[in-house]
């Protein structure tokens, strides 16, 4: 089991949708703490945009970027999106950097590239998207010049077209609220094989199989799909969160970076319980991983 991100509103209406009704979140304080669980959670942005030494993330440069992703076809560098005005976010609006997050357009019009996994945070609601802007102008700007990256693929003009609003299902829709889950923290960004054209192949939705090289060698991504034989059917609630939440496999093993399973621990038990309620309920495939 493995996690990483790669590849896979008209401006006025996006500013209306930022302005926060005082009846949907109690408090900033309250917003922010939403916004600080998913981006240390479920979400983990931190993953990417926090670069990490032996002992683990450098939180005194907290989402100031420079992590490089150098895979064909791409070199990219996770961007620093600490509230800097000079080499961070700190100059965009709100409705600009949510913008960015959930649909992939920077202020000036051009696309995140991968890794960045837009198509996953299209789904992000409305007041869970407005959380983590209220986090990242919370956290301390850094600055941190991050090279330009490069690709040498197409990209789109844009991951889809304008999204007006989103909601989030109800936590006690135990199966939709662990899809949202499992889909805002792009699981299946990694847990999807990839057809030739480097797209998501959704017809075998979670049969893993893909291949992440790093300085711990070449981990992959394995079947988290309820297959009996290759996938987690066999596995218990308890060993799915477990590994999820610890990176400790169900042998005892310990499972290999990109898993974000540092940023996983802080996941509540009940969302837990809901994204395994939810990978329980897909069609199981089958796999050699």
């Amino acid at each position: 089991m493995t996690s990483c991100p790669r590849m896979l509103l008209p401006a006025a209406v996006a500013s209306l949708l930022f302005v926060i009704d005082p009846a949907a979140a109690s408090s900033d304080d309250t917003l922010i703490k939403r916004g600080e669980y998913l981006i240390n959670g479920p979400v983990a942005c931190g993953n990417c945009h926090t670069l990490a030494g032996p002992d683990g993330p450098d939180f005194s440069r907290e989402l100031a970027g420079g992590l490089v992703f150098d895979v064909e076809p791409f070199k990219a560098y996770a961007a620093n999106i600490t509230p800097d005005n000079g080499t961070g976010i700190g100059a965009w609006s709100d409705a600009e950097l949510a913008k960015a997050i959930r649909e992939g357009l920077r202020p000036d019009g051009t696309l995140i590239g991968p890794p960045m996994p837009i198509p996953f945070y299209r789904a992000l609601s409305d007041q869970d998207l407005a959380a983590i802007v209220a986090y990242i102008r919370s956290v301390a700007p850094v600055k941190n010049e991050v090279p330009t990256s490069s690709y040498n693929i197409p990209l789109p003009p844009a991951y889809g077209p304008p999204i007006d609003s989103v909601s989030a299902p109800s936590p006690d829709d135990h199966l939709a609220y662990g899809e949202y889950l499992v889909t805002i923290s792009h699981c299946m960004e990694c847990h999807t094989p990839l057809k030739e054209d480097g797209h998501p192949d959704f017809e075998r939705l979670g049969a893993g199989g893909n291949e992440f090289p790093g300085p711990w060698g070449v981990s992959v991504s394995r079947n988290i799909t309820p297959d009996k034989e290759t996938g987690l059917g066999e596995w218990s609630d308890e060993e799915i969160k477990t590994a999820i939440a610890k990176g400790v496999s169900r042998d005892g093993s310990h499972l290999l970076p990109p898993m974000g399973f540092g940023y996983y621990a802080n996941i509540t038990e009940p969302d837990l319980n809901a994204m395994v309620a939810y990978l329980r309920s897909i069609p199981p495939q089958t796999s050699e991983h």
